[in-house]
């Protein structure tokens, strides 16, 4: 599709704060119709009236609430997407032995049911169409791991796996599926994770709970904890090469810590990378 920005419209989840909103008024300023979602409703309004963009409520663990986005984002467009970026979800700390089957199932219908069930509705109007982009924001724990992680790390390294699979099957539809893999990005993360993790992890009976302290004061820390961490301005240049490149790429690391990882990952044998994860994680929890 060749048509100019301004007749390319696009839904954009998880919108409250952070990368999501970022990219909903970048966008939104670079003359593109964004759609943007959220799943609480007074963030929705806020969202209308602060920053005077369309939106509509989506909850991704409910799928009558998925749907009913769909339909009033199509409402608003006149019945065509250009893109959509699935970048609504949530981290959940926990040691694996201290994860729930719930706790589980929770991470992974936001971060990987909810994203395909609402990608699945889309693509049938994207064939229709002729034409689509299709945007994952995954992680670079998407393609290593940390400590401590292990819910958000498979739901993540999952999304990578059916975004890799929905390519290849795509591939001559006109529709393109591209990752893209932040590294630490100035957002409500860490935030949103504390709560996750106070929640749900009973941490007096585990026995990490040593580590655990140590995790706590990370995740409540203020400002950036992590070295090399960018502003979600870093995630929106490489979204608008996803949406406007004739050839978009099939990942973008995003950061240094990204960009180190991937190279170390096709360099490094297991254990060597293991050994560098773990050192990585030992200095984050001082």
């Amino acid at each position: 599709m060749n048509s100019p920005p301004n007749q390319r419209p696009v839904l954009i989840t998880g919108c409250s704060s952070g990368i999501g909103l970022c990219a909903a008024r970048g966008l939104s300023d670079r003359g593109y119709f964004v759609v943007a979602s959220a799943r609480k409703l007074e963030d929705v309004q806020r969202l209308r009236e602060q920053d005077g963009l369309h939106a509509v409520q989506l909850d991704l663990d409910d799928s009558a609430s998925i749907a009913r986005a769909l339909d009033e984002t199509l409402a608003l467009t006149g019945g065509k997407l250009y893109a959509l970026f699935n970048n609504g979800a949530y981290g959940q700390p926990g040691a694996v032995e201290d994860l729930t089957r719930d706790v589980l199932r929770a991470q992974f219908e936001t971060n990987l049911f909810g994203t395909i069930e609402l990608t699945n509705r889309v693509i049938p109007l994207m064939r229709k169409q002729g034409y689509g982009r299709i945007v994952m924001d995954s992680s670079l724990l998407g393609f290593v791991t940390l400590p401590f992680r292990g819910a958000y790390n498979a739901s993540k390294f999952a999304l990578e796996g059916i975004s890799d699979t929905l390519r290849l099957e795509l591939t001559g539809t006109g529709i393109h599926v591209s990752l893209i893999e932040p590294g630490p990005i100035e957002s409500r993360f860490r935030a949103n994770a504390f709560a996750a993790y106070k929640k749900n992890i009973d941490v007096e009976r585990s026995p990490h709970r040593e580590t655990y302290k140590k995790t706590e004061s990370r995740l409540t820390k203020e400002g950036p904890v992590a070295p090399f961490t960018l502003p979600p301005e870093a995630v929106l240049k490489k979204v608008i090469h996803a949406l406007e490149s004739s050839c978009p790429r099939p990942r973008y690391y995003v950061t240094f810590p990204s960009h180190l990882f991937g190279a170390l990952k096709r360099l490094l044998t297991t254990r060597a990378l293991d050994r560098f994860l773990l050192r990585v994680s030992r200095g984050e929890n001082k």
